[in-house]
Parts: structure tokens; sequence; C-alpha cells
């Protein structure tokens, strides 16, 4: 076994579950992380020798990867699952926000989830994530302001569901019936 082999094998042990956490948040799904993880892994296995900074490398070619998978295959596919039941305390809300949260950044482009998974999963500084990505710091810093408000309005919209006085409150459509029966 060559001395880079050696080197590449040590670094995919002791980073592994590090990629695989930035490949989860990046697909949303434990096993498109992993074929992610993979793939990434692969592809710099045949560069290595040339690779200066081997975190910052995987992790920009798993960005490029994910977002040009994502071109090819626009399809939206949704993964669900049942979850078993459990004793101990009740996490329904943590995954439902989990849940919507997940939701919410799937409405992002590629490069604005890439934004936000580099910046605030990763905890990258703006510099690098704009070095990351290839853009400047000024297209990270917009990205990350708009993903985030974006998150943000979509995660306040799922949160407060109308109530029925807010929904007494505001006017029925016009053409429809209420519940009393008659057409406003």
């Amino acid at each position: 076994m060559a001395v880079d082999d050696e080197h590449f094998r040590e670094f995919v042990e002791t980073r592994y579950m590090d990629l695989l956490r930035v490949a989860y948040h990046l697909t949303g799904s434990a096993q498109d992380a992993e074929d992610l993880v993979q793939t990434a892994l692969v592809k710099v296995m045949r560069r290595w020798r040339r690779v200066d900074d081997p975190m910052a490398y995987l992790r920009r070619v798993m960005v490029n990867h994910h977002i040009s998978s994502w071109r090819r295959h626009r399809v939206h596919e949704v993964v669900t699952s049942i979850l078993p039941d459990r004793s101990g305390r009740d996490m329904t809300e943590a995954v439902t926000e989990r849940h919507a949260l997940y939701e919410a950044m799937r409405e992002l482009t590629p490069r604005t989830r890439a934004v936000i998974v580099l910046r605030y999963v990763v905890d990258l500084p703006e510099v690098a994530v704009a070095a990351a990505l290839g853009c400047s710091v000024g297209s990270v810093k917009s990205r990350a302001s708009r993903g985030l408000a974006r998150l943000r309005l979509a995660l306040a919209s799922d949160a407060s569901p109308p109530t029925p006085a807010s929904a007494a409150a505001s006017p029925a459509p016009t053409g429809t019936t209420t519940m009393t029966g008659v057409t406003p």
C-alpha cells in the first residue's frame, strides 16, 4: 500500500462522519448522503496527491455534485418513514420541527442551500464558504440573508396555523358558502 493510500484511508476513517453530516444537510436523506460522500471520496481519491486541504476540497466536490444531480433530476422525491413507538419523552414536536426545517430547506435553490449548510451547519466563515463555492463573499452574504429570510418565512407560516378566532375574523371568499349556509 502506498503512502498516499495510507493517508487517504486514515483521513476517511477520521473525517467520514463530518462528511456524512454535511452531505445529510445538503440532501436531507441518509441514503442520499451516503451516496454523495462515497461519490465525492471516489473523485477525490484519484487526485489525493494534489489536494492541499482535503476537507474543503471534499465539501466543494459534494456541493458541486449535489447541485449537478439536482439539475439532472428535477423530480422531487419525498422520503417518509413511520417512527416506532418508544417509551420515554415525546419527540413528536422535535421531529415535526426538524421535518418542517428540511422541507423549507428543500425549497431553497441548491446554491443557497449549500451556503446555509456550509455557513451555519458546518460553521465555516463567509470567506471559507466563498472559497468553497467559488463565489464572492458578498454573494455568500446575500444568499445567506435571503435564504435565512425564506426559511424564517416558511417556518413561521408552518408554526402558526389559523385559529378559529382568526378564521372567523377573515371574510370568506366571494361566492363561497359559510358554515351558516349564507353566501356573502
